[in-house]
């Protein structure tokens, strides 16, 4: 199979900037770049004349996890160019573990439905350690190219058994903290990338055995997270942690395990940089205080991030970032909704509720100010388009008993949406140019009805296109594009992200001029394998002319080709190139 892509502006993940040229695709692989190349006889030609022709982007955080094994091309993120997705994020995973555990620890966190997940997990899982998982997913016919991390909830459990791994008063034995570490170095051995953890203690279980606990990751100590990232600093893995928002002290034991100082520094990734509405310009401080341990601790400590507006929607409340607060999670452990409406009518709960919602001094990453946030859809059609804090001056009421009102009487027939942070765009601008930034955190696959994210590098590739317009340019387009491809994939330690003769062929032809509003579009869209749901989707139509995975035409524009996500050809499963 051979293409030829003509005439494009060839930015090739190095940091470079562009050049015009050709670019000639045999058998998966680029075989030269250069001006006026011959068109050999057959050759699939795509003119890309005005187009940037990049590598395909990557999406480091994702909870893909089980959507690969109900549509396994993954079309929503592919369409806007991200052809290598890293999933096993957050502590989860689906690598071992007994199918119901692993359901109730990945549902209620992630927004994907038990009820479907766990069926699934039933049917299809027949591999038991995480080796036989990575050989399970380079089986399927892949869309992008899929690299993972090893949840340590996952294995936590496994290890402990679920009911010890949920016990705050429980610690791994000896014997098997030491059947972790083996498991760890086993994973390493098969290809995995790294371990992942959760400290995050608002993250939690679905189902009805251990219901609303955190998950296994969140019981464990420092002492058993140093030991595991021992063996992950010797393997020169990566290491991805979620901190405790609300805490906010651990932020600190993050540097001190990734730290340098009389060893080798641990690589550590953890969410995220933004410019939070709850705390505006905290961003600043919080990459300030990463970069004071890079230099002083030699702490390798990077913040994933995102180049755009975080913007949420909810059913309810339907919403993780409800169980910031014990109410919320209070009422999010019933789910009946009948019983949660009975319970968001009662008044030592309203109260219990209010003074949790309006406490100033407890760290929050939800800003909880109803005058921001508005009423999409509701039963109720005078409502709509309005606050919660106009719909309370309009009744006369307080504005947390209005949002308690609608909430009990419409249950997730009310539909609203806010926006948590990165509002700002010269704060955005600041991030994405902070070294300690990571571009990512799309949290693909997951909170199907939440949020949107799988086109965050075109939100990026528009940033710098309008900045420069606008005379106050952000970052170079070689640098742009070097921050969601080259850079990640030499962190990760995978072969992916560079457009140059002999790599792999995941190329992406973007059309600048459609870097527009469209870019913001959100839609919903049926998910294939889950059909109770529909989920937030992107378009930006027009914005990526052709996307190419493994030298194969993925997406032309108009559609995916036929035989993607159902034929083996595309993407591939990507072992670590460094453990």
């Amino acid at each position: 199979m051979t293409t030829v892509i003509r005439g494009g502006l060839v930015v090739d993940g190095t940091g470079a900037e562009g050049r015009v040229a050709d670019v000639l695709i045999e058998d998966g692989t680029v075989a030269a770049i250069g001006r006026d190349l011959e068109v050999p006889a057959g050759a699939e030609v795509i003119e890309a004349d005005g187009c940037w022709v990049t590598p395909g982007f990557i999406d480091l955080h994702t909870h893909y996890d089980a959507e690969l094994e109900f549509d396994p091309a993954l079309e929503e993120s592919v369409r806007h160019g991200v052809t290598t997705v890293l999933i096993g994020s957050c502590g989860l995973s689906f690598a071992v573990g007994d199918p119901e555990d692993l359901a109730d620890m990945f549902c209620r966190v992630e927004g994907v439905p038990r009820a479907d997940v766990l069926p699934m997990l039933d049917r299809l899982k027949d591999w038991e350690t995480p080796a036989e998982y990575l050989d399970h997913l380079d089986s399927l016919p892949l869309g992008p190219n899929v690299c993972s991390f090893l949840g340590h909830s996952a294995m936590r459990a496994a290890v402990m058994g679920l009911g010890r791994s949920l016990d705050d008063d429980v610690e791994p034995t000896p014997g098997e903290l030491g059947r972790m570490v083996v498991m760890l170095d086993e994973a390493l051995d098969a290809g995995y990338l790294g371990l992942s953890i959760n400290t995050l203690p608002w993250d939690k279980m679905d189902g009805d055995r251990y219901r609303s606990r955190p998950t296994p990751s969140v019981f464990a100590s420092w002492k058993e997270y140093r030991r595991l990232a021992a063996v992950l600093r010797a393997r020169d893995a990566v290491f991805e942690g979620v901190p405790d928002i609300s805490g906010r002290w651990n932020l600190i034991f993050f540097a001190g395990i990734a730290s340098g100082i009389g060893r080798k520094p641990l690589r550590t990734t953890i969410i995220s940089l933004m410019d939070v509405k709850a705390a505006p310009g905290s961003y600043k401080v919080f990459a300030g205080a990463y970069g004071l341990a890079r230099r002083w601790l030699k702490a390798d400590v990077r913040l994933q991030a995102l180049p755009q507006a975080f913007r949420l929607w909810t059913d309810g409340l339907e919403n993780p970032v409800l169980e910031e607060i014990g109410a919320g999670t209070e009422a999010l452990h019933l789910a009946e909704q009948a019983a949660r409406s009975d319970l968001l009518r009662d008044p030592s709960y309203r109260e219990r509720f209010r003074k949790q919602w309006t406490n100033r001094f407890k760290g929050r990453a939800y800003h909880r100010d109803l005058s921001e946030a508005r009423i999409v859809e509701c039963p109720d059609p005078s409502v709509e388009g309005m606050t919660f804090a106009e719909v309370a001056a309009k009744r006369g009421s307080d504005p947390v008993d209005t949002f308690l009102d609608l909430a009990a009487e419409h249950g997730n027939h009310l539909r609203w949406t806010t926006t948590v942070g990165n509002t700002d765009d010269d704060a955005v601008a600041w991030i994405v140019e902070n070294p300690q930034a990571q571009i990512g955190f799309s949290d693909a696959g997951a909170h199907l009805r939440n949020m949107a994210f799988y086109n965050f590098p075109l939100h990026l590739l528009r940033l710098v296109r309008r900045r420069r317009d606008q005379g106050r340019p952000v970052l170079p387009l070689g640098r742009a594009v070097h921050r969601v491809t080259g850079e990640l994939a030499d962190y990760l330690g995978i072969d992916a992200g560079r457009l140059q003769v002999g790599a792999r062929a995941d190329v992406v032809v973007i059309e600048p001029d459609a870097l527009d509003d469209r870019v913001d579009e959100v839609v919903e869209a049926s998910m294939p394998g889950i059909g109770s749901v529909r989920r937030l989707v992107n378009r930006g139509e027009g914005a990526v002319k052709a996307v190419l995975v493994n030298g194969r035409v993925a997406w032309d524009g108009g559609g995916r080709a036929e035989g993607f996500g159902a034929e083996p050809g595309y993407g591939r499963l990507l072992r670590s190139t460094r453990t």
